[in-house]
């Protein structure tokens, strides 16, 4: 691969447009598509070059790096729908294909399958970060693919984020995004039901941070997202809970999990509950506020003594069955829109 890349960048939401401004700050060559409107201007308040199309976006491209919104996009993309060709099928032999949406591990999969039958080159990196890694560069790529391809896309990686992590073959990035982000919506979940109950018992917020960020409840939910106002300045509490990490991609990441978790065999309680926890949380009006507002709901539900979400098993002494059924939440239409999760 060359010093400087040619880059077609398709996907330009929230994640996309900074990422590929840094790639252009580095001196990389960059065409950018998006479908939406909205996006390609974004793009072009930030000095990004657009193309008419996607096709035009590969043109001369090594690279083709995607930041879609679903696995399904994805794979429609490489092969093109309507009849019309995909993106494969557009792209100059032994082209890098780079997806670095967060998708299903068997999609991921299926989408380096095709690309190395077309001739191509395939490396799956999403993303961990959030919109603030993104601006800054820091962001955390995980990185399934073969030795080769990964030392060939890693100094292009390097521009967009600190931390690039080899996971192995093809789907491995997609597997360390799913079970990482599994972990972070069960220990919001968690997190906020502490400082709702430490609310019931007459503890202040402050107090019960200093206890567990020096505690054994010790997490990244805890200490860098806090889900309450004041501990941490810049949490998303600190902004009427703007994302950040918008609720509906939550309930995207978990749901992911869950697909891995049923298709695997792996009992996953915990993760099974979260997804359903969030699912409701999006469909009742958290998708588009940061995934810790998530305690505004538990807050809600406590004060009328309804359960926090559907699946959740009442209290003993109470009446009535829990609700044990929860739809899959995607809180966005299918856009060519990219997402990544905060750590």
């Amino acid at each position: 691969m060359p010093d400087k890349y040619t880059v077609a960048f398709l996907g330009l939401g929230h994640m996309g447009v900074p990422m590929a401004a840094n790639l252009v700050t580095a001196g990389h060559s960059v065409a950018g598509y998006d479908v939406v409107p909205a996006a390609l201007e974004a793009a072009q308040s930030r000095q990004i070059p657009v193309a008419a199309g996607a096709a035009d976006a590969l043109a001369g491209a090594d690279v083709v790096l995607t930041m879609f919104q679903s696995g399904q996009q994805v794979l429609d993309a490489y092969r093109g729908t309507g009849g019309g060709p995909g993106l494969l099928a557009a792209a100059a032999p032994g082209t890098m294909f780079l997806d670095c949406s967060t998708i299903n591990v068997d999609e991921a999969r299926e989408a380096a399958r095709l690309a190395i039958e077309a001739g191509h080159r395939s490396v799956d990196a999403p993303v961990s970060g959030g919109v603030v890694g993104a601006e800054a560069g820091t962001l955390t790529f995980m990185v399934g693919a073969g030795d080769d391809d990964f030392e060939a896309v890693r100094p292009l990686l390097e521009v967009m984020g600190k931390r690039v992590v080899h996971c192995g073959a093809h789907g491995a990035g997609q597997a360390a995004k799913v079970c990482n982000n599994l972990i972070l919506g069960v220990s919001m979940i968690a997190v906020s039901e502490a400082f709702v109950l430490g609310e019931k018992l007459g503890l202040s917020h402050q107090a019960l941070f200093d206890v567990a960020s020096a505690a054994s409840g010790q997490c990244w939910a805890l200490t860098t997202n806090c889900p309450v106002p004041g501990p941490v300045p810049t949490s998303p509490a600190n902004r009427d809970y703007q994302p950040g990490f918008a609720g509906a991609l939550m309930a995207k990441d978990l749901n992911l999990a869950v697909n891995a978790l049923h298709s695997t065999g792996v009992t996953g309680r915990m993760g099974q509950l979260a997804a359903e926890i969030y699912d409701t949380f999006a469909a009742e009006g958290g998708a588009g506020r940061d995934f810790s507002a998530i305690i505004t709901d538990i807050r809600e539900k406590s004060a009328t003594g309804a359960p926090a979400a559907h699946g959740t098993a009442p209290p003993p002494d109470a009446a009535g069955p829990g609700a044990t059924t929860a739809g899959t939440a995607t809180g966005n239409a299918p856009t060519a829109h990219d997402d990544g999760s905060p750590e």
